[in-house]
């Protein structure tokens, strides 16, 4: 979360945005048509943060946005057409265009629409006002919501009345939450929306529990999703998501990272990885204090998600099968030593840290043990005992072998690992 106010970056978009060739070349098939770049490419830009995709709203009708494309050499792909939607790709890259519309009717999950001639009738129906925000292709921005004072403020405010926009598709209570913990000021809540998402709380019933992990997803995500937990979870928000999920223990684990887990002054590889998201290397900053601040990387939102401690995360959210592994093995009651070598050293890491946001002492140690076990392989196979174990006797006696080489500290000589395999194996 953004702890100070800062200020949007003026009110034209720049260069960088707006001389993209590809978006140019878009922008210019659908004219005369009126076409703007709309969304989160325009509060990005504003605020100096990264622009992924680029969308663009226009007031050309679907089959017009199709025709002219194709004209101009680019090609339409007709993504949402019934909904007005249509994708064109340039230069290799796709745009979203969208036609602008009214809702028509809403049932919580998903709108009826109407095409509109009219820049208003199409933000009216947007969220945010901060994501109500278009420029055209010159980078002027158009703000019919007073989307730029409430950016300026960092300030999440629902396009007019609150309850209405909920109402029409109940996903918009995470969103507020999860545009909160990305773009909102600490302390600076909207209390209208906040009372809005309380009474509207159990709607989020209706909505697919795939939307529920994606929303939840990139809330976790965010620098410090700290204060919007906190919030869901005084709205009862969180209870009706994540039943048995309280946000101290997210405070907890945030608190333990940013007090240096890893020890005064140090910063070693095991635990600059325990903020990372899967699969990224890591690299060491000495002095980083801060999750986010650990090779510009933000925290795992699997190892908050563990550490909020829902009664069954996977199936809350619908976790995908790996997903779900990952949730339990930060559950897992493995002393540290054999987590290391079985989980490896970033997932020892993480359980040490959940250990410690929950008041359990570690080691003083704790380090170096991780990096040793982790790096540890059994020092024998089954070719060191064949002849004399084969089928079920050979597993029976490796396992043996593994638990009493684990108990040892990875210490145990081979011979004597062998003598235990043996042992097991006969059954003596």
């Amino acid at each position: 979360m953004t702890t100070a106010g800062a200020t949007p970056a003026g009110t034209t978009l720049p260069e960088a945005i707006t001389g993209d060739p590809a978006l140019r070349r878009v922008l210019a098939a659908l004219a005369p048509a009126r076409a703007l770049i709309v969304g989160g490419a325009v509060r990005n830009a504003l605020l100096g943060e990264p622009v992924s995709d680029i969308d663009i709203a226009t007031d050309a009708r679907p089959e017009l946005v199709m025709e002219r494309a194709a004209a101009a050499g680019l090609k339409p792909v007709p993504t949402g057409i019934d909904h007005g939607t249509v994708t064109v790709v340039a230069d290799g890259r796709g745009f979203e265009v969208t036609s602008f519309r009214r809702d028509v009717a809403t049932d919580g999950r998903r709108a009826e629409v109407a095409f509109s001639d009219r820049l208003e009738d199409d933000a009216s129906r947007r969220d945010f006002t901060i994501n109500a925000l278009y420029a055209d292709a010159e980078g002027e921005v158009i703000d019919p919501v007073g989307g730029l004072a409430d950016l300026a403020a960092r300030r999440l405010r629902f396009v007019g009345d609150p309850d209405q926009r909920i109402a029409e598709d109940y996903l918009r209570i995470l969103r507020f939450f999860r545009f909160h913990a990305w773009y909102g000021r600490k302390g600076g809540a909207d209390p209208a929306a906040l009372a809005a998402c309380a009474r509207h709380a159990a709607g989020l019933a209706r909505i697919s529990r795939e939307r529920i992990g994606a929303e939840m997803r990139k809330l976790l995500s965010a620098p410090d999703p700290v204060e919007a937990v906190a919030l869901m979870q005084a709205a009862g928000v969180l209870a009706q998501l994540l039943p048995g999920a309280d946000a101290a223990r997210l405070s907890a684990l945030e608190a333990v990272a940013l007090d240096g887990a890893a020890g005064p002054g140090r910063c070693p590889r095991a635990a600059a990885a325990a903020f990372l998201p899967e699969n990224s290397p890591p690299d060491c900053f000495p002095g980083a204090r801060k999750p986010r601040d650990i090779s510009g990387q933000k925290m795992d939102w699997q190892l908050r998600l563990a550490a909020l401690g829902a009664e069954d995360a996977a199936g809350a959210l619908r976790l995908s099968r790996a997903e779900a592994r990952v949730q339990e093995e930060l559950h897992s009651t493995l002393p540290l030593d054999e987590a290391a070598y079985r989980l490896g050293e970033a997932r020892a890491v993480q359980l040490a840290l959940l250990r410690a946001s929950r008041g359990e002492g570690l080691p003083a140690d704790w380090r170096e043990r991780i990096g040793f076990a982790a790096a540890q392989v059994l020092p024998i196979s089954a070719a060191d005992l064949a002849g004399r174990l084969s089928g079920p006797a050979l597993g029976r006696g490796l396992k043996a072998a593994e638990v009493a080489w684990i108990g040892s500290g990875f210490r145990l000589p081979a011979a004597a690992l062998v003598d235990v395999a043996l042992q097991a194996g006969d059954g003596t």
